[in-house]
């Protein structure tokens, strides 16, 4: 089943369950503000407007508030809405 994921006024599809969310919006040419990639920076924070995500390895160490989520160490199970900062 292709997941979608719906941000900055488009949608792009998450068909690859060895990607994290992150490495799937940057395929999509969708620019996320990152530095470490694991989970410990919280550099990549964006918030979940709509849906639910799960963090395979374990909860990042980083900080994320309420409705908070950290792509670079996620992956979507259902179709999320994300909210990107610019």
């Amino acid at each position: 089943m292709q997941l979608k994921i719906n941000v900055q006024s488009k949608v792009v599809h998450y068909d690859n369950n060895e990607q994290t969310l992150l490495d799937c919006l940057e395929s999509s040419n969708v620019e996320v503000h990152y530095h470490c990639r694991d989970g410990f920076c919280g550099a990549c924070r964006v918030t979940l407007v709509e849906g639910e995500i799960n963090y395979p390895l374990g909860e990042p160490l980083a900080y994320v508030g309420d409705n908070e989520i950290l792509p670079c160490c996620c992956v979507p199970v259902t179709d999320i809405t994300l909210l990107i900062e610019e």
